[in-house]
Order: C-alpha cells, then structure tokens, then sequence
C-alpha cells in the first residue's frame, strides 16, 4: 500500500506543477518584454516515469509500478509569434511585435486535463486510503 501512496504522490506533485506552470504560460501570454529580452517563452514541464518496484508476492514482482517525476521545466525555443502593431512600444522597425507563441486554447485545454488527472490521482488515494482501513479491520474481526 505505502509504495503505491507514494506513487500517487509523486503523481499528485507532478501534476501541481504542470498545473502552476500553465497557469503562467496564460498569464504571460501576451508578455512581449522580459527581464531577459524579447517576449516570454511558453514553459513546458518534463515528465518522466522513474520505477519503483512493487513488493507484492512472487507473481507480482516481476511488474513494476511507475512514479511520475518532474525533470525540468524548459523554455519553448520556437520562433515568437509575429503581429503588426505600429504603435506598441515593442514594435520592430517594420511595426511587427514579437508575442509569446502561446495558443490559450491549447493552453486551457491542457490544464482542464491536468485538473482531471489531479482528480484521479484523489480519488485513486482515497480508494487506497479505505482498502487499507477495510484491510485492517479484517485482522481485528478474526
């Protein structure tokens, strides 16, 4: 039970920060000036699944359970996305301004899967939570 909570956990973790690093990327989505130059760069979360091995009986063993870890978030290298304004005062001298290459549609759709995910892995720890406490109220009626 402890390794699949903690598998649940990592799960729940990777997901809070997929979630805060969209939330960014739709605040800054028209971020046309950074403290590093040129507008802001959309951020994309690395996830990989590192193994844990499961510490069931014999024919459980040969499988594994897989943790979802947050590697990095990177920075999205792709060309900004080019809009005539004459008037802004981050327009090249062609009166083009460089915005984020952040689609919001996108965006929201990825964090309305996120949430749904994040609500999963709730209610995949609760069913955890109460198979333990019928697990141990098993021992305590025999």
């Amino acid at each position: 039970m402890f390794d699949s909570t903690d598998v649940i956990a990592s799960g729940l973790s990777a997901a809070r920060t997929r979630m805060n690093v969209l939330a960014s990327n739709i605040a800054n989505a028209d971020t046309t000036r950074t403290p590093e130059g040129g507008p802001y760069k959309r951020r994309d979360v690395l996830q990989m699944a590192r193994s844990a091995p499961s510490e069931f009986g014999n024919t459980l063993d040969r499988m594994s359970l897989h943790k979802p870890t947050v590697q990095a978030v990177i920075a999205d290298n792709s060309e900004p996305r080019m809009v005539y304004q004459p008037g802004h005062p981050d327009a090249n001298n062609n009166g083009y301004v460089a915005y984020p290459n952040i689609n919001p549609v996108t965006t929201m759709t990825d964090m309305m899967t996120t949430a749904r995910l994040y609500q999963a892995n709730l209610a995949v720890l609760d069913a955890v939570r109460k198979m333990s406490e019928e697990a141990r109220n098993i021992s305590f009626r025999s």
